[in-house]
């Protein structure tokens, strides 16, 4: 139950950011308010860190797989998409096209068991579901 309040969480706040992130880009550029968000995130992340946690940045160096060191460079080319699909699309439709992607790509993950996951076993009552949800933003846009 937690998991799903949180995940509901997460998808009002990045929506939220969305818009606000495209708005903050208005006024400055798309690079400038992406160095901004992810600025704020960092400093943001050090503070909850040194309340919270403290650990040694020293654990990162024995990450097994260095790519998943990525996650900072791929947190900025989100934002930077989030903000030019919300300027280009609107927020509403921008938000379901991510989520559908989301969808796709996560499943694509969990079929093959890319990146460490457990491998999951194709059912079609998910792709049926997938492409429901397809179905649903293309209904949305007419």
């Amino acid at each position: 139950m937690m998991g799903s309040i949180i995940a509901l969480l997460s998808g009002a706040l990045m929506s939220i950011q969305g818009v606000f992130n495209t708005e903050v880009t208005k006024h400055t550029s798309l690079w400038v308010s992406t160095a901004f968000v992810q600025g704020t995130a960092l400093v943001t992340c050090l503070l909850a860190w040194i309340i919270t946690d403290g650990s040694s940045f020293a654990g990162l160096l024995s990450v097994p797989h260095k790519y998943t060191l990525l996650g900072g460079v791929i947190g900025a080319l989100i934002t930077v998409t989030v903000i030019k699909s919300m300027a280009m699309l609107g927020p509403a439709k921008a938000a379901m096209l991510i989520v559908i992607c989301q969808l796709a790509v996560a499943w694509v993950i969990e079929l093959l068991g890319m990146f460490g996951t457990e491998r999951a076993t194709f059912s079609i009552r998910k792709l049926i579901g997938m492409l429901i949800a397809i179905v649903g933003v293309i209904t949305f846009q007419l």
